[in-house]
Formats: structure tokens, C-alpha cells, sequence
């Protein structure tokens, strides 16, 4: 076990205890999403979880792909989260697994059912089937196919696994308690008939396990001593255990519940989301405004960040929002502290050196980041035109310095990484607006102290003319102008913020910046 200063949660105190007393010998838990979308910040806290505590305790975690929904799944999904889960730092501890690995195993335990008169196959359709089930006022009504002898059913089961029975007329159902106060343990459905190829099965299968019967038996099988999952399946809890306790299964996991990550000013539903990119809302599952962790990716956050996010949240009991400003957070910090500096110009204004031949060298030498020097330096040309930001300049000598930082005519400012120069004259066009500042630089500035009697406003950013390369620079911002856009279920996409996107046109980036490629 690796040690970790960190307090533990309740999850972690229960596989510290169940260690120390001898209840497991390893821990294995898993991550199981359904590949019929893409992983986002949310299922992120869960692959911490569930891949950091198995590695702290010196464990294994399964990534199992819950693929027993032919209609909705999809090869690229898989592809993308076995990525997304390699990308976040788990590589080495990734063990793919698939519940249609166990196909052939739930369909036996599914006889198994039926022949201990506790399964039978049902002829409600699904309207029927939620009508009958009652409400959480009104206990439910038995079926009338619950009673059905157990040759029946098996006969029944097997035409239906034959492809005999067409999609939607027959489900096989746990025979459980139609008065249950749990709606979950109201006689669910374990087998429904789908007609369709299965990405990895083809057509082998005409019958799907559904989540409920697959997910606890799955789990023992791979004898998964931990199944965390989210807080919205603590009332499956009961439902996992009775098929546990009712099927002959060789390991008894258990499931623990705790709450979901969700941030303000985003949504995670993947219906939300999918209708976000089939309705061109955003440019794609990796668009960098998309809580995605391809989005995060193309956006240039790197997995340390998300990491050092998941592991500041609490592990608990019950859900909360977090205030993306705290994601934020870990974000610039984690930038700030690692990234290779560039510069880039949104709004080019021309500087003309007056005194080039003073700078006496045409390349200058920059350090990559202020603070570390093993990331490098770059070399980028020092030319007699340059271009600085307009908003860095002000013809305004009245400026006070506390308010203004920059470049003002007849005073000193210093280029990032280079000279320290002065504003001499403003050229203007027929309008009136600048459009070329003749500055002077003073020689021999670069990286020393300014002389004395002169002081520099402040620092600014700058490119060369001829070296630099002409990008477009997107302004991201947040997907949403509310916190809580999910709060209005219907209109959500009243509340998107049509300012998550700013394109800006005609930028000029330093020549380091010419081989970079997206996250």
C-alpha cells in the first residue's frame, strides 16, 4: 500500500478495514461505462476513484465496457474511452474487459432463475409494464404471466433467444415483490429482445442482459471486491444483492455509493450533450467548450490538472455542485506551472525600431518558462518592425503608471524578453487612427536592469513581423451564461451563452508556434 498523507474517505476506510481484517486479500475494483457516448469531467472523478484506490492499495482496476445495448454502441466509443482513460495517467493499470465476455455465463444464470421458479417470461409490453409497476404511493399489480410453469418459461425463453419472438413482445423478469416499497424490486426486467447486430457479438444474440441483471454478476465474476458507483444507484443496491444471493455465484461483491461530480455553468447529461452536437450548438464530442475529457484534451488541459481537481473533491455521501472557478483553478495552476511560454498578438499595431542597428544581433534567446529553466529557450528573431497588442499602447501621456502598464507615447516600457524601448511618434492614416509607432530601444537591456533615470511601465508581449506566422485565435468561455442550466430540464439551450466561442482573425504568433498541434 503506498502511503498518502490525505484523509480518507468512507469508501477508503472500508477497503482499509476490509484489508486489515482479513475480508479481501486484494482489491479489484472497476469502471464500467456504456460505450455509447464519450467519457466527461464527471465519469473523470470516478476513474480517479476507482484506478487510484486499486493503486494505492496495491490492487487492480477493470475497465469493462458495459456494451448489452447493441442499438446505442459503438466501436468508436470504445476506442475513445480506452484513450481517455490512457490519457488521464492509467495505462498501466487498464485491463479491458466487456460484459459481452459474459454472455453465454448470463444466460445460464438466467435458466438458472427460471428453473428456481424465480424469473418468467412476460407478454406486457413496455407501457403495460410501467402501468402495472405502481408508484412510490401505489404498490404494483402482479402480472398475468407471473405465475407461468417453469417448462413454459424455458420454452418461452429459448424461442425468444432463437429469434422466434419479435422485438418487444416477450421480456424475462425477476420474480421478486410487486409490493415493494423499492419500485427496482417490482419484478424488473433482465432479458428484452433486441434485433440488432452487436459491435462485437455480431449476430449471435438476438436476446440483451439489461443493466441490472448484468452489472452484479459481471462483477462477480471478475470477483471485484469494491463496485463504486454513483450516488443514483443507491436504490439498485437491493436489486444487485438479490441476484447476488440468488444465483450461484462464486464471489460476492458489494456496491458502495457516492456522490457525482457535477460542475455549474455545464451540463454531463450525454442525451444534453449528443443534442449539443447533432444540433451544431458546439463543433463536435472534442470541442474544446465541451466538459468532454476529448474536449479538455483539444483545449490544451492536461491530465495532471484533472487529476489534481478529482482528487481535491470530497468523497461522500451526497451530491453537490462545484463551482467550475475551482476547476479553474487546478487548470491555471497547473498551466502556470508547467506549460512552455508563447507569444501571440490578437490586435496587431506596428512598431518600427528607429535604431535597429543599436540592438546589434537579429535573434534573441527566450526562456520557454520565467521560473524553469530545464524546459528550455527558444530562439526568435528580433526585427526592425515588430507588432505589440493596440490595447498596449495609449497616445494618452496623461495616463498614470498604477493604471496604465503599458506602452504610452514619449515613455519606456519592456518588451517580454527583450529590450526596453520609448515611444518617439505616432503615424496615423487619413482617419486618424494609429496604424505604426516609431519607438528607439535602449541597447543592451536584454535581461538587465534598466539604466538609471529610466523605468519602464511595465512588460508587454511582442512577435517579429517577418518571422511571425498568421493563426486565428478561438476565445473560449463557459458553455452556459447560468449556473444551473440543467434546472430547466426543456429549455436548457435558451440559457447557451453564444459568447463560448470568439473567433478572432488576422492574430500574428511567434515561428515557435508553427509545428504545434491540438491537444
Amino acid at each position: 500500500m503506498k502511503n498518502s498523507s490525505k484523509p480518507i474517505n468512507f469508501i477508503e476506510n472500508k477497503i482499509k478495514s476490509d484489508l486489515e481484517n482479513g475480508v479481501v486479500k486484494r482489491v479489484i475494483t472497476r469502471f464500467p461505462p456504456e460505450p455509447n457516448g464519450f467519457l466527461h469531467i464527471g465519469h473523470a472523478k470516478s476513474i480517479c476513484l476507482n484506478f487510484g484506490l486499486a493503486d494505492k492499495y496495491g490492487g487492480d482496476c477493470n475497465l469493462r465496457f458495459d456494451d448489452t445495448n447493441p442499438e446505442a454502441e459503438d466501436q468508436r466509443f470504445v476506442d475513445a474511452i480506452i484513450k481517455d482513460v490512457e490519457w488521464l495517467g492509467f495505462k498501466q493499470n487498464i485491463r479491458p474487459k466487456y460484459a459481452s465476455d459474459y454472455f453465454d455465463q448470463l444466460y445460464e444464470w438466467a435458466i438458472f432463475l427460471i428453473s428456481e421458479g424465480k424469473a418468467y417470461v412476460c407478454e406486457l409490453n413496455a407501457e403495460q409494464i410501467r402501468e402495472y409497476r405502481g408508484t412510490l404511493k401505489l404498490p404494483g399489480r402482479n402480472s398475468p404471466y407471473r405465475e407461468r410453469l417453469v417448462k413454459e418459461n424455458l420454452s418461452l425463453f429459448e424461442k425468444m433467444k432463437n429469434g422466434e419472438i419479435s422485438e418487444g413482445a416477450m421480456t424475462l423478469r425477476a420474480k421478486i415483490d410487486m409490493t415493494s416499497g423499492n419500485i427496482n424490486l417490482r419484478d424488473p426486467v433482465m432479458y428484452r429482445i433486441k434485433k440488432s447486430s452487436h459491435q462485437r457479438t455480431g449476430d449471435k444474440w438476438c436476446i440483451y442482459p439489461s443493466y441490472d441483471f448484468a452489472h452484479g454478476q459481471e462483477d462477480a465474476i471478475e470477483k471485484i471486491t469494491h463496485s463504486i458507483c454513483t450516488l443514483e444507484f443507491a436504490s439498485n443496491r437491493p436489486l444487485y444483492d438479490w441476484f447476488i444471493s440468488n444465483l450461484p455465484v462464486h464471489a460476492e461483491p458489494k456496491q458502495y455509493e457516492f456522490g457525482r461530480l457535477n460542475l455549474n455553468y455545464t451540463i454531463t447529461s450525454k442525451r444534453k450533450l449528443k443534442q449539443l452536437v447533432d444540433e451544431n450548438y458546439v463543433h463536435g464530442w472534442d470541442d474544446p467548450r465541451m466538459p468532454t475529457i476529448s474536449g479538455m484534451r483539444r483545449r490544451g488541459i492536461s491530465p495532471a490538472a484533472i487529476r489534481n481537481f478529482c482528487d481535491s473533491l470530497a468523497v461522500a455521501k451526497t451530491d453537490g455542485i462545484v463551482d467550475m472557478a475551482q476547476f479553474e483553478y487546478f487548470v491555471r495552476d497547473d498551466l502556470n506551472n508547467n506549460s512552455p511560454r508563447a507569444m501571440c498578438v490578437f490586435d496587431p499595431l506596428r512598431l518600427t525600431v528607429v535604431n535597429y542597428d543599436d540592438a546589434k544581433l537579429d535573434q534573441i534567446k527566450i526562456q520557454n518558462h520565467p521560473n524553469k529553466p530545464d524546459l528550455g529557450y527558444r530562439e526568435t528573431k528580433f526585427g526592425k518592425t515588430l507588432f505589440i497588442e493596440k490595447s498596449d499602447f495609449s497616445d494618452d501621456e496623461t495616463l498614470s503608471r498604477k493604471k496604465f502598464k503599458r506602452l504610452v507615447i514619449n515613455d519606456y516600457v519592456r518588451l517580454r524578453g527583450s529590450f526596453i524601448l520609448r515611444a518617439e511618434k505616432i503615424i496615423k492614416d487619413e482617419k486618424g487612427s494609429i496604424t505604426e509607432v516609431l519607438v528607439s530601444i535602449i541597447p543592451n537591456t536584454i535581461g538587465a536592469d534598466a539604466p538609471e533615470g529610466i523605468k519602464p511601465r511595465g512588460v508587454i508581449h511582442w512577435v517579429d513581423q517577418d518571422s511571425s506566422i498568421d493563426c486565428t485565435v478561438n476565445l473560449y468561455d463557459r458553455l452556459f451564461n447560468v449556473p444551473s442550466p440543467d434546472s430547466d430540464q426543456d429549455n436548457f439551450l435558451q440559457h447557451f451563452n453564444t459568447e463560448s466561442l470568439i473567433v478572432l482573425e488576422g492574430c500574428k504568433a511567434e515561428s515557435s508556434l508553427q509545428k504545434s498541434v491540438p491537444g
